[in-house]
């Protein structure tokens, strides 16, 4: 089985990885020449996966047309802000012999059109099917063979059952779902609760403070959801509550990682004009709030982020304006 992998971040690579172990015929696709070239010499991710080798039989190249080119499954694990490009420079190869399928392994929410990765997906490559990958997969763990659990959701139960054959290991369980729009939107709103939580941590609050936001931040991403037309359980599932839970403790998250530096007073360009790898967070803050607007749902954490990130509010007085709202029931 030939499968590509778009994108060489830490995500991509990990599930190169995972399926040439697997004995599939692997390609990682690069969008610059130059790294896809040290990424060939060097077979270290340096950038993005540090300290972990890429097997020489992982095919490595930033020519599209060579990535995807009679492939049996293609794999979107670039940031969801240049998803839409990738998949038009796809388009206008012309090619006829595209999967009937491909996956998402990308968590955000496409900035102005509001558009979840499904569909952005349907508008630039027209009737393809499209399943999935999400829950609470940290790319340093999942490479280092660490038990791990994740969703593969589709529309279509028995490609959903085929996909799931092809991801499962012994040590990377995969469970399918049936509910698109949950699972891609438990995956993209939780970034934004983990940068909440890591303002937290760089406040220096507590569990107390984390476990209020994880538990609020369930119910505004749940809300969302169901008026969106998600079921209310599945964010209670993997692609919900264990993404969120994950994100928001992990020390290798970087949306939480944002937040924290942004707690301990550094500006947002400050922060991400030194990270190498994207915070999916940060442009799903704009589009989160701009989604609970559109569909008149009250996410008060969600909003507090966005006036941070975005209208260069204090934390502090986020903090306060969040813990002196108006009484209410749970």
């Amino acid at each position: 089985m030939q499968i590509t992998v778009l994108g060489d971040g830490g995500w991509g690579t990990t599930l190169a990885i995972l399926l040439f172990r697997k004995g599939y015929s692997v390609c990682l696709w690069s969008v610059s020449r130059s790294y896809a070239s040290y990424l060939d010499r060097k077979r270290v991710n340096s950038k993005f996966l540090p300290g972990v080798s890429i097997p020489r039989g992982i095919g490595i190249t930033a020519d599209l047309r060579d990535a995807v080119e009679h492939r049996d499954l293609i794999i979107l694990a670039v940031p969801s802000q240049y998803a839409r490009n990738v998949l038009a420079g796809i388009k206008k190869l012309r090619m006829a012999d595209l999967p009937e399928v491909l996956v998402g392994a990308t968590k955000g929410i496409e900035v102005g059109t509001l558009k979840r990765m499904s569909e952005v997906v349907k508008e630039a490559l027209g009737g393809i099917k499209f399943a999935v990958l999400s829950g609470p997969t940290i790319a340093r763990e999942v490479v280092k063979g660490i038990p791990t659990t994740a969703v593969l959701a589709s529309q279509h139960k028995k490609e959903a059952e085929r996909l799931q054959n092809i991801f499962m290991t012994e040590r990377f369980r995969v469970y399918t779902n049936g509910d698109l729009v949950g699972v891609e939107l438990g995956g993209s709103l939780k970034n934004v609760i983990a940068i909440a939580c890591g303002i937290s941590d760089g406040l220096g609050f507590g569990t107390n403070t984390k476990a209020a936001l994880l538990a609020r931040g369930m119910a505004e991403i749940s809300r969302l959801g169901q008026a969106m037309g998600a079921k209310a359980a599945t964010f209670s599932g993997l692609s919900g509550l264990g993404d969120l839970v994950t994100t928001c403790i992990s020390p290798y998250s970087r949306n939480r990682f944002v937040g924290e530096q942004i707690g301990k007073g550094k500006s947002l360009k400050e922060i991400t004009n030194h990270m190498q790898m994207v915070a999916e967070g940060v442009p799903t803050a704009k589009s989160a709030y701009s989604l609970s607007l559109k569909y008149k749902v009250d996410m008060p954490i969600t909003k507090e982020v966005f006036r941070v990130l975005y209208k260069n509010k204090a934390p502090l007085k986020a903090v306060r304006d969040l813990m002196t709202r108006e009484k209410r029931s749970e």
